[in-house]
Formats: structure tokens, C-alpha cells, sequence
């Protein structure tokens, strides 16, 4: 395995934010030339990156043939667009220098947690906007995901806010720019293909998030496999011992997220 870790240096970039690579070494004994690759995007509200969400997340998708990058963005007190223009660093890095270890320049995407998943889904809808290749100098192709996976993600800055992401994201900006980064209002048919997981209960991030997501979604006829389940709160990550803060998120059947997921993004 190639595990590396790469400064990540835009405009506003925290001294801290960095990209972590688990790419998987290439063997005769297998007939792979190159693997799909999951940029990932952990949670934490904009006020940091939960290791439950990282390096655990990666390791699973090695373990199902994908290569993996943790992005641990820039957080408050940075603000939008920062954490974005990380994230498509973390994309174009894949496709101009990961392809030597393998990685798919045709499979590249995206797996966002909570405020991580607003962080992925943001980025799967503007990453064709003009700021955010002009702001690395590239083309905008060289940006463009090919895949999300968006777990329990905060999405709207409407009455089902996260009101905490925002305001970390935002700073004293928030209440005149919110709208603008509430994700409902922005889905294209440039928004990549999607699976979203959601729990009913979810007393941090209501369900309406994931909801009002998939009906833009379906609206913009953007590919799309989305999963709520009965039980669970926030935060579950895997759902197992793995990643577990207590025995309220050991959720067999919620687990299965990952399985189903990892199958959306092998059939695109």
C-alpha cells in the first residue's frame, strides 16, 4: 500500500489540512490494472474531522478493492469556500498523480459524513462552477466526480437546519449567504449519481436533509439509491465495533449501508 500524506494549501487553507492516501499496491496474482478511488469526508460540523469517519472508512474500502483519500479539510475558523477547493486539490491530485498507483481517472468519488456529506454534496454540485477551477487552475473536467455516497448529511440551511455546520462553515456570513450553500437549491443533472443513507430518528440532522435531497435529485433525473432505516441517531459511521461510541450504535441492519453502497459506486 502507498499511505502518504499531502499538505493541502488553498486559499484559507488551515496549517493542518492534509489528504491521506491508502492506495492499494497492484499484483501479478490479480488481473487489476487500476481501481476505483473514494475521496472521503468526514464529519464534525465544520469544527473538525471525526477519526470515526476517516481512516476506518478507508480501510473498509480497501478491504472491497477501492483506493482511498481521507481529506482532513480545513475547519472553522476557515470558512466556504476553503473546504471545497481541498476536496477537488484531492480530486485532481487522483486523476494527474494517483494513476501511477492504479487509481481509475474514470472512477473517482466521493463519501461524505454529516457535515462531511454537506462537504461532498457541495462540492458534487458545484464543482463545475467557474470559481472552483479557476481557483486551481485547471480545466474544469480535470474536477468533475463521478460518484457520492452522502451519509446522514446536513443538506438544507432551511427549518431543518444543522444550524451548528453552517455557522462554522459560514462565520458572521451565514445568515446572508446560508441559502446559497443549502444544497436542495442547487442540484443540476451535472450532480453526480447518488446513494444516501439516512436513520429515521435522527435527532442531530433530521431525516428532511436526505429527503429534500432526493427529491432535487430526482427532479434533475440524477441517478439515485437512497436508504432510510427505522433505528439508529447520528453519527453512526459504520454502525459496528469498529467505529461504535457505545453499544446504541452496534446497528447490524443499519451496517449494511456500506455493502450496499460500495455496490452503487462499483455499478457506475
Amino acid at each position: 500500500m502507498t499511505h502518504e500524506k499531502i499538505r493541502l494549501n488553498v486559499a484559507g487553507s488551515a496549517p493542518s489540512a492534509a489528504m491521506y492516501t491508502y492506495f492499494l499496491d497492484l499484483s501479478p496474482e490479480v488481473p487489476i490494472d487500476k481501481r476505483p478511488t473514494v475521496i472521503v469526508c468526514p464529519g464534525g460540523g465544520y469544527a473538525f474531522t471525526s477519526d470515526r469517519e476517516a481512516e476506518p472508512i478507508a480501510m473498509r474500502l480497501n478491504a472491497a478493492g477501492m483506493n482511498a483519500v481521507v481529506v482532513r479539510y480545513s475547519v472553522a475558523p476557515a470558512r466556504f469556500p476553503t473546504a471545497l477547493l481541498e476536496v477537488a486539490s484531492a480530486v485532481r491530485y487522483v486523476r494527474e498523480t494517483g494513476v501511477q498507483y492504479g487509481c481509475d481517472p474514470d472512477r473517482v468519488f466521493l463519501i461524505g459524513f454529516s457535515a462531511g456529506g454537506h462537504l461532498a454534496a457541495s462540492y458534487g454540485n458545484f464543482w463545475n462552477r467557474p470559481f472552483v477551477a479557476e481557483a486551481l487552475g485547471c480545466d474544469a473536467e480535470l474536477l468533475r466526480p463521478n460518484g457520492q455516497v452522502l451519509s446522514y448529511p446536513v443538506i438544507t440551511a432551511g427549518p431543518y437546519a444543522h444550524r451548528g455546520s453552517f455557522e462554522c462553515l459560514l462565520g458572521d456570513r451565514c445568515e446572508a449567504e446560508k441559502e446559497s450553500v443549502s444544497l436542495e437549491y442547487s442540484v443540476t443533472k451535472e450532480t453526480p449519481p447518488t446513494f444516501i443513507w439516512h436513520t429515521q430518528p435522527d435527532d442531530c440532522v433530521p431525516v428532511e436533509n436526505a429527503l429534500l435531497f432526493v427529491s432535487a435529485l430526482q427532479k434533475a433525473g440524477v441517478k439515485t439509491e437512497f436508504h432510510m432505516f427505522p433505528e439508529g441517531g447520528h453519527g453512526l459511521s459504520l454502525c459496528d465495533r469498529v467505529t461504535s461510541n457505545g453499544a446504541a450504535q452496534l446497528l447490524p441492519k443499519n451496517a449494511k449501508w456500506f455493502d450496499l453502497a460500495v455496490d452503487f459506486l462499483w455499478s457506475l
